[in-house]
């Protein structure tokens, strides 16, 4: 499986079959998180946890996942590059967890912080925000499909509605160089399906915003931008982020986040 067909395919999995991970696809995914990386700075650590379940303890995450025992815990500092860092580095390993035929779940508010953050050490500054199941799907349980009903996981803006071109007054054309790269960032998951990112196309430039939905919007926008940037890597384009004084003024509420500019 390709990383496009991963970025198609995924979904969130909250139901799981109670079975740990093998070593061999631990070690996979300790690799994923060591090789995982970000251009936007910040302070994130992302560490694998197993749970015993079967003694009886079960991390809390308030009804909403069942059977995992692997848990990737996220922990970064309150500021905003550490947001887009944790969004883009940790997409990454969950795209390359569905490539060894697992899911994972993103969870930034309903767990119990207390159980997960117990015997964490975290760097200075950071704190818990994300927790993530990992492991074997099984059959969506009955409170599951409910979850997914109720923030809309399969239903995506249309791509017109977030990607335009020149300014915020035309709308993207579908055969645009970039259109591919932006149609697997609509694809990207994020917090209640809120889909916060929009983007401007000008000539050799993707210029990124954030319409804002709550604390996890600029996560969410690290998650997006983790998709276009691998999709573009994908198809031997290369290019870089970086701030962009000459850029389209947005409308509000939006706001600047960044620009990728292709190396040619």
């Amino acid at each position: 499986m390709d990383i496009i067909e991963a970025m198609t395919e995924r979904r969130s999995v909250r139901s799981f079959n109670g079975e740990g991970i093998p070593p061999r696809l631990v070690d996979a995914l300790n690799k994923a998180t060591e090789e995982a990386s970000s251009p936007f700075g910040g302070n994130v650590t992302i560490r694998l946890k197993r749970f015993d379940i079967e003694g009886g303890y079960r991390p809390s995450t308030y009804g909403v996942i069942t059977g995992a025992r692997d848990f990737f815990l996220i922990a970064m500092k309150d500021d905003e590059a550490s947001a887009l860092t944790a969004g883009f580095r940790f997409e990454q390993v969950v795209l390359r967890a569905w490539q060894l035929g697992l899911g994972s779940c993103w969870i930034a508010a309903t767990f119990k912080g207390s159980v997960f953050d117990e015997g964490n050490i975290w760097n200075d500054g950071e704190r818990l925000r994300i927790v993530s199941p990992v492991g074997f799907a099984v059959k969506p349980s009955f409170r599951e499909k409910i979850t997914r009903l109720a923030v809309g996981s399969s239903h995506r803006k249309p791509f017109d509605e977030l990607f335009f071109l020149e300014d915020f007054n035309r709308n993207l054309p579908a055969g645009n160089r970039f259109a591919e790269s932006l149609e697997m960032m609509r694809l990207a998951p994020s917090s209640t399906n809120s889909q916060p990112w929009r983007a401007v196309v000008t000539d050799n430039t993707v210029h990124f915003y954030c319409k804002p939905k709550g604390s996890c919007s600029m996560i969410d926008c690290g998650i997006g931008l983790c998709h276009f940037f691998e999709a573009e890597k994908h198809s031997g384009n290369y290019g870089r982020f970086m701030t962009l004084d000459n850029r389209p003024t947005p409308p509000a509420p939006l706001r600047y986040v960044t620009s990728f500019m292709l190396m040619i």
